[in-house]
């Protein structure tokens, strides 16, 4: 008994010598992971087993020996510092009394946000509202494999268990008595991942989180499938409006709207991409919530130049933006967001929002300062619009946004009207960022190699990624789309015989401008209401195809189907978002082109355009054509006549002529 006793205290000096290495960093707890023989952490999909040690506010120690990590996010993943995703062997409480019990949890990074309490803010902001469940958190450091990491969240992970999404589990395994109306965990995403369908009537991507895919059954499937079919035709019907027969039997409105007035004073552009909502057991009402992922909301996301005085509902990027724009056509819909949201300005939503981000603020001041010896507090990680040299900084601006944006919703909610259908595209003097619905990427041109020709591509949003940009041009009643570098016109370069539905699924490149090449010339066509457009090539008559809705950068633009799904189908559907940068004026008045070959003039004494050349006999091989701004034909000359302007009415016109292989085209002003 002795010396079991004298092996007992051996074993426990051993254990006090071994804890009294695992300290608390900062006033935070500190998370200890450390994978088995150090293990790399590579993969989302492929989890690594580690030994974690939570030392608590008190600096007390808890081990925990049997547990899993691998990476998280989509986009998030990529970038340096990396968000996580931790499996226990058996249930554990890592918030405490009261918060989830169960073997899931994150750890978030808030790598692309400066003040690193979006996050925190917008479930705090969740809790305000009347919304069930927002994400509980703790703040920790992290230390990976004796390497400190960062400051992270300690998270909820979004799934059905009792404090998080609290509905009805369904039978494991069913049976013939098993009642399948609920529940269920949904979300609109984007990335299409896991157990995901798209629906009929919006194209919409749902994915079923819970049943999880390894345990649903096909009845399962066919039920929620189903029921959201119901959903969007009762939206989509005449009688949508009405509160039997329309969208308003199949929704919570209380949570609907908190939901959705949540991430509209967010201002989070991925609040649309990413919705999470559920359908309870026995209920016949589908709930809204909870809200996530808000790390690049209020005014954090330079993919739209400015947000402080936008609704996401008209500049946001996801499908739910096609459900949500029909329901602003019920006036019943805008004036409850309108009365609830006065109704939380009133209770105090703005100070109550300021007064959780002074708190965060003290909680995370020592933390943050070794985060930003770590990362860089003045470099860019992934969508930050502004850079500052201070951690207040980026606190006084997240304030400055929310009561500017706050502001501006009093009176867009009070003004709002039903939205109107897309309106008819008219191109503005200013370059365009050509921008995916689903992937919410950009068309880009690529070099190929040779220099007549372009790869196009989607490709991330980037400030300052010119290749990006493009001049939208009016030619012969139709569009061209001219990049910014090369200034070649984007082509459908589709060979044999052509038509609507036939012979598709080629890349479209660029080729050098040629206004009567009809393979570059497009129709704009506008979709819906959510600000959608097809672009419609006049030659092939094949729309503009996100090859596959792929994510990727890199992924090709395809000459695709034309038919019935142009209105719903996210890979064809494209925003054009005007830049900051105005196209500069190629011609106003007189201006020589060319001036050591030949040069074009405008008399204004005779009303007469002419060419001019130290070698005039050369002329005659020139045909120019001359177009009024909205692209009509009004007349032809050859290069060595004189062509009369004194039938056209005063206004801009185009002249355009083809010298050897390089088309030539100017702009110019009949005062």
């Amino acid at each position: 008994m002795k010396r079991l006793l004298i092996v007992l205290s051996l074993l426990m000096l051993g254990l006090i010598c071994a804890y009294a290495q695992w300290t608390r960093l900062t006033n935070l707890p500190t998370i200890y992971i450390d994978t088995y023989s150090g293990r790399a952490i590579t993969s989302k999909t492929t989890y690594v087993y580690a030994t974690m040690r939570y030392v608590d506010e008190a600096d007390q120690v808890t081990v925990y020996d049997s547990l899993e990590i691998r990476g998280r996010g989509n986009s998030t993943w990529s970038l340096q510092k990396k968000p996580y995703k931790l499996k226990f062997h058996e249930k554990e409480k890592l918030l405490g009394k009261g918060y989830a019990k169960t073997k899931k949890w994150t750890l978030l990074a808030n790598a692309g946000d400066k003040t690193l309490i979006r996050n925190a803010v917008t479930s705090a902001m969740g809790e305000f509202t009347t919304l069930k469940f927002n994400p509980a958190y703790k703040f920790v450091d992290l230390v990976l494999n004796g390497a400190f990491v960062g400051c992270y969240q300690l998270s909820d992970h979004v799934d059905v268990r009792p404090h998080r999404v609290d509905v009805v589990e369904q039978d494991l395994p069913l049976t013939d008595d098993s009642d399948i109306s609920g529940g269920y965990l949904l979300e609109v995403d984007g990335f299409k991942d896991g157990n995901c369908f798209t629906t009929s009537s919006y194209s919409v991507p749902i994915r079923i989180h819970y049943p999880d895919e390894d345990d649903i059954v096909a009845s399962q499937n066919t039920y929620i499938r189903d029921y959201i079919g119901q959903f969007e035709r009762a939206l989509r019907s005449s009688d949508f409006k009405d509160p039997v027969l329309g969208y308003r039997a199949f929704v919570d409105s209380t949570s609907l709207i908190d939901w959705f007035l949540c991430t509209e004073i967010s201002a989070n552009l991925d609040g649309y991409y990413s919705t999470y909502f559920y359908k309870d057991k026995g209920d016949s009402l589908l709930y809204w919530g909870p809200i996530w992922d808000a790390d690049i909301a209020f005014g954090n996301d330079y993919r739209v130049t400015t947000t402080v005085d936008r609704l996401m509902t008209d500049v946001g990027f996801g499908q739910t933006k096609q459900w949500l724009n029909r329901m602003w056509q019920d006036e019943w819909f805008s004036r409850k967001v309108f009365t609830r949201y006065m109704e939380l300005v009133e209770r105090g939503l703005v100070d109550y929002l300021f007064t959780q981000i002074d708190s965060l603020r003290e909680l995370l001041w020592e933390s943050q300062e070794l985060n930003y010896e770590r990362w860089g507090i003045d470099r860019r990680m992934y969508h930050e619009i502004v850079l500052y040299s201070s951690y207040d900084e980026y606190i006084s601006y997240l304030r400055s946004f929310i009561s500017a944006h706050c502001a501006y919703l009093e009176e867009a909610f009070a003004n709002r009207k039903p939205v109107d259908p897309t309106p008819p595209f008219v191109a503005s003097n200013y370059f365009y960022r050509i921008t995916n619905a689903g992937s919410a990427k950009a068309i880009k041109e690529s070099t190929s190699g040779d220099p007549a020709k372009g790869v196009v591509q989607q490709w991330e949003n980037l400030e300052d990624a010119e290749s990006e940009d493009w001049w939208v041009k009016k030619a012969n009643g139709h569009y061209m789309l001219l990049n910014r570098v090369s200034l070649r016109a984007l082509n459908d370069p589709t060979q044999g015989e052509v038509g609507p539905t036939t012979n598709v699924g080629t890349a479209l490149d660029t080729a050098p401008e040629d206004s009567l090449d009809e393979r570059q010339l497009w129709d704009i066509i506008p979709q819906g209401t959510a600000g959608y457009y097809n672009l419609l090539n006049v030659y092939t008559q094949h729309i503009a195809n996100l090859s596959g809705g792929n994510s990727a950068n890199g992924a090709s633009i395809l000459s695709y189907t034309n038919d019935e799904r142009n209105a719903s189908s996210r890979n064809r559907l494209w925003y054009f978002i005007p830049t900051k940068e105005a196209i500069p004026e190629t011609l106003t008045g007189i201006r020589d082109i060319e001036p050591k070959e030949y040069a074009l003039a405008y008399n204004p004494s005779t009303d007469e355009l002419h060419f001019g050349s130290e070698t005039p006999e050369l002329l005659a091989r020139l045909t120019a054509r001359v177009y009024d701004a909205s692209g009509r034909l009004v007349g032809s000359f050859r290069g060595d006549e004189r062509f009369s302007m004194a039938a056209q009415p005063h206004g801009v016109f185009i002249v355009a002529w083809r010298c050897g292989s390089q088309q030539r085209s100017v702009k110019f002003i009949k005062p």
